[in-house]
């Protein structure tokens, strides 16, 4: 399965950046014993770093969105 890339340029680099702050945050809420709130947050860093590395979004895709310079 191939998927077209529909996230490029600062969008990329804002969601690797939310990807990093994000892990942060869990690691943070994790060892301070909120589970619920570390678990949300390293689901959201996972999903974000997915689409920073793979350079596609699922909900962009599904919305029309392209944010790649051609």
């Amino acid at each position: 399965m191939e998927l077209d890339t529909n996230v490029g340029g600062t969008d990329r680099l804002l969601r690797g950046l939310g990807a990093v702050l994000l892990s942060i945050v869990a690691v943070r809420a994790l060892t301070a014993g909120k589970r619920t709130s570390g678990l949300l947050a390293a689901i959201g860093a996972v999903g974000l770093g997915f689409n920073a590395t793979t350079c596609f979004c699922g909900l962009n895709a599904a919305l029309g969105i392209d944010s790649t310079e051609e």
